[in-house]
C-alpha cells in the first residue's frame, strides 16, 4: 500500500524521498519524480514529516527506537506517522519518546485495503485529536477520504483492532454461509445474492465472496497480516482483562491458514479451510504442514509472523523534504515511512489446542 499511497503524495506536489528494503518496488515512484534514499537515516534527516509502512509492530520498534532509527535520525519538529496497525502501547511510547525531543509521532493505522490506497479513498485512524494533525491535515486528504481522530496516543491502534475483529467476523460468516450453502445443494452465488440484499449483509461478503467463489485468492490483504492484526487485538484484549471469543475463533481459524500454506494469500482465502483436500491442493494449501503444530505450539509459535519476526520485506519508509515521499517515506514538510512489526505478542498461544478442529 505504500506505493500508491507516495503516488497520491507526489501527485499533490510534495516532493517526496522513498526508501524501501527492495529498490525494485519503489522504481514506479522514483520514475515519477521521487528521490531514492540509501536507507531509513537517509531517508529521513532533513525530511519535515515522515510516513511509515510495515508489516509488524517488531519492524516498528526497529526503524523508530534502534540507534539508527527515525527518533534518533529526524530533525526537530518533524512530524512522524505511522500508517501500520501496530501495538497500541508501542505507539504510546514512540509518541511520548517524540515529544521530549520535540517531534511528534501520531498513530494512524488506515483501512481501506489495497483498493482504498490505489484510489485515495482510504480511512485513516489517527491517534490524536483534531487539532493536533491540522498542520499536516492537507497532506493525509491527498490519499484519505475520511479521517478519525481518536483523541490521544494508541488509541488510532485500538480503533483499528475493533475494525479488524468486527471484519474478522463478517468473514466467517460468509465462509460459513457458504459452506453450508454448498453442502446443502443450494446455488452458492444466488444465495450470496440473497444474503447481501439483507441484514445479512457485509463489505466482506459483497466484496471478498465472490472472489472466494471464483477460487481467486490474490491478496488485497495479506492472511498473515490479518492474523497479526487479530493477534494484537487479542492480546490488547487480555491487557483489559476481557473475554473476546469471536476473535479468539478468528485467531484459530486464520492462524491455522497460515500454517497450511495460506500466509501470503489474500483474506478471502479462508473459505479453502472449507473446501475438499483437492481444491485446497489446487489452490496451495498443504493439509500436511499441520503435522508439525504441536512442537511449533511448544516454541511460541516462533515462525508466526504475528508474534514479532523482522520481516518487513515490504517495509516502505517515505521523507518528504517540504513533500517528499518515501516508502519509508520522508517528507521534508512532509515525510513517510511504511513500517509494521510485531511487538512481542505470543500471547495467541491458547489457540493451539483446538487448531485440529477443522
Amino acid at each position: 500500500m505504500g506505493v500508491p499511497i507516495a503516488e497520491h503524495i507526489l501527485d499533490a506536489g510534495y516532493d517526496v524521498t522513498v526508501y524501501t528494503r527492495t529498490q525494485s518496488k519503489a522504481e514506479g515512484l522514483l520514475a515519477k519524480g521521487a528521490h531514492w534514499a540509501d536507507g531509513v537515516v537517509n531517508a529521513v534527516t532533513n525530511a519535515d514529516v515522515i510516513f511509515t509502512m510495515v508489516g509488524y509492530p517488531s519492524d516498528v520498534e526497529d526503524v523508530y527506537l534502534s540507534s539508527d532509527g527515525i527518533l534518533r535520525a529526524s530533525k526537530r519538529g518533524a512530524w512522524m506517522i505511522d500508517l501500520t496497525t501496530s501495538s497500541p502501547q508501542l505507539a504510546r511510547d514512540i509518541h511520548d519518546a517524540a515529544e521530549i525531543d520535540d517531534k511528534h509521532a501520531i498513530d494512524c493505522p488506515v483501512t481501506g485495503g489495497e483498493a482504498g490506497a490505489k484510489s485515495g479513498t482510504l480511512t485513516l485512524i489517527a491517534g490524536a485529536k483534531e487539532k493536533d494533525i491540522e498542520p499536516i491535515r492537507a497532506l493525509l486528504e491527498t490519499f484519505s477520504a475520511k479521517i478519525y481522530c481518536m483523541s490521544k496516543a494508541g488509541m488510532g491502534q485500538i480503533a483499528k483492532l475493533c475494525n479488524q475483529i468486527s471484519l474478522a467476523s463478517c468473514m466467517i460468516g460468509y465462509a460459513d454461509a457458504m459452506a453450508l450453502a454448498q453442502q446443502g445443494g443450494l446455488d452458492v452465488k444466488q444465495t450470496l445474492e440473497m444474503i447481501a440484499s439483507g441484514m445479512g449483509s457485509s463489505r466482506a461478503l459483497q466484496e471478498l465472496a465472490p472472489k472466494s467463489l471464483e477460487g481467486d485468492f490474490t491478496p488485497g490483504f495479506l492472511a498473515e497480516h490479518f492474523r497479526k492484526d487479530i493477534a494484537l487485538a487479542l492480546a490488547q484484549s487480555e491487557d483489559l482483562d476481557i473475554t473476546l471469543p469471536g476473535t479468539e475463533t478468528a485467531f484459530a481459524l486464520f492462524d491455522m491458514l497460515c500454517q497450511v500454506g495460506g500466509s501470503r494469500m489474500g483474506t478471502q482465502a479462508l473459505t479453502l479451510l472449507y473446501s475438499d483436500e483437492q481444491t485446497g491442493t489446487a489452490a496451495g494449501i498443504d493439509w500436511s504442514l499441520l503435522d508439525s503444530e504441536e512442537e511449533e505450539c511448544g516454541h511460541h509459535h516462533e515462525d508466526h509472523d504475528c508474534c514479532g519476526g523482522h520481516h518487513h520485506e515490504d517495509g516502505d519508509c517515505c521523507g518528504n523534504h517540504h513533500h517528499e515521499g518515501h516508502d519509508c517515506c520522508g517528507e521534508h514538510h512532509h515525510e513517510g515511512h511504511d513500517c509494521c512489526g510485531g511487538h512481542h505478542h505470543d500471547s495467541h498461544e491458547h489457540t493451539c489446542d483446538h487448531h485440529h478442529k477443522h
